[in-house]
């Protein structure tokens, strides 16, 4: 009965829920600067105003093309889908994040 207590203790804290490392760090590496610099204009860029605009004549046109029948379903709907997506990444991130703290 002591041995089963032990392997099962054991198990506990083997799969029990703990603090990872890498998960705790808030601040950027060193020498990071500069990506993610870029990595801030390159989000800029596609939410940008231009982007919004290319997007909805995009989705517009799509759905135009779907309607009459020119465009598969399935593609139109994976186009519509992904912009979705684009856009609204920064929720979907912070939905995973919050979930996951």
């Amino acid at each position: 009965m002591k041995s089963l207590f032990a392997m099962v203790a054991g198990l506990a804290a083997l799969f029990g829920p703990t603090a990872a490392l890498a998960q705790t760090m808030q601040s950027d590496p060193a020498g990071s600067g500069p990506i993610v610099n870029a990595l801030g204009w390159l989000q800029g860029t596609l939410l940008g105003n231009v982007a919004t605009a290319v997007a909805v004549m995009a989705v517009a046109a799509v759905g135009f093309m779907m309607l009459t029948g020119r465009l598969n379903w399935r593609f139109g709907a994976t186009v519509i889908i992904g912009v979705f997506i684009l856009f609204g990444a920064a929720s979907i991130v912070a939905g995973i994040q919050g979930v996951a703290a």
